[in-house]
């Protein structure tokens, strides 16, 4: 099957055969000043090494461990502030969505709609952001086979919407762990879909501090690269300028100061592969 190009946004082109492109951003929006701090030094980065790069950010971390963790400024407050991302620094956007209603609200307004990986198989979800016309990112549930994400690619298509991309974010393996099958990124390439990694998740160690997640973030760097050496659309790391005081999975978010050189390795496998 052809690898098929999605473009998001104005002129973001992604695909398996094309140069590794970059969604990255914070977990959760912390407030307008922060997101945009961050957004502006992320685009100086991907400027530099000549990368497409697509902003990600949540206004809504649905599923925390605790009651009391912080969750994030709610939809419209966060749309408002993803939409100044996209007008001030001219960046496409990528946000994720839990309800049917929350995807028609962010369809008015983000360039990319993500379906959490907890998610993946609503099928009402799926078709809510399908009739957004908006590229749907499907995030791969921790549960799944990758051969199973065929079922959720033929859903959104038979509601019309063929701008869809799959992303690996590795899979349960025991309590509090993940492991990802590298097996499953050309698995999941035979959809035809732009595949994409999640480097940052994929560390995750869900629920492995009781009242929240820990995470091993010295090893996002190998998985990375062994991830573009297979050969990737792109790369999804979640950053922080301060990731021991981010407010949602600073234990497995990269901090900004390391992400250059994050890229420079990830690239040049990419393009060693490609």
């Amino acid at each position: 099957m052809s690898d098929k190009k999605i473009k998001v946004g104005k002129n973001i082109i992604i695909a398996n055969n094309l140069p590794l492109a970059l969604i990255a951003g914070p977990c959760v929006i912390e407030s307008e000043r922060h997101t945009l701090a961050i957004a502006a030094e992320l685009k100086k980065i991907a400027a530099e090494f000549k990368i497409q790069f697509i902003f990600k950010a949540s206004y809504d971390k649905a599923n925390r461990s605790s009651i009391s963790s912080y969750r994030g400024p709610g939809l419209e407050e966060g749309l408002k502030i993803l939409a100044k991302v996209q007008k001030c620094l001219n960046l496409p956007v990528v946000t994720d969505v839990h309800t049917e209603e929350q995807a028609a609200a962010a369809g008015k307004v983000v360039d990319m709609i993500q379906i959490p990986a907890f998610l993946s198989r609503q099928t009402d979800l799926i078709k809510a952001c399908a009739l957004t016309g908006k590229p749907i990112n499907i995030k791969k549930g921790q549960f799944l086979a990758p051969e199973d994400m065929n079922n959720a690619v033929k859903k959104a298509q038979s509601f019309g919407n063929d701008k869809i991309s799959l992303t690996e974010r590795g899979a349960s393996f025991g309590y509090h762990n993940l492991v990802v099958d590298f097996r499953g990124l050309e698995i999941m390439k035979k959809t035809g879909c732009p595949v994409i990694f999640d480097a940052t998740h994929s560390v995750q160690l869900p629920g492995g501090q009781g009242t929240k997640s820990g995470g091993n973030r010295e090893f996002v760097m190998p998985l990375a690269k062994a991830a573009c050496a297979v050969g990737v659309a792109a790369l999804f790391l979640e950053t922080h300028e301060n990731p021991e005081k981010a407010l949602s999975d600073g234990a497995n978010s990269v901090d900004l100061k390391y992400l250059k050189n994050i890229i420079m390795r990830a690239t040049a496998v990419d393009k060693a592969v490609k």
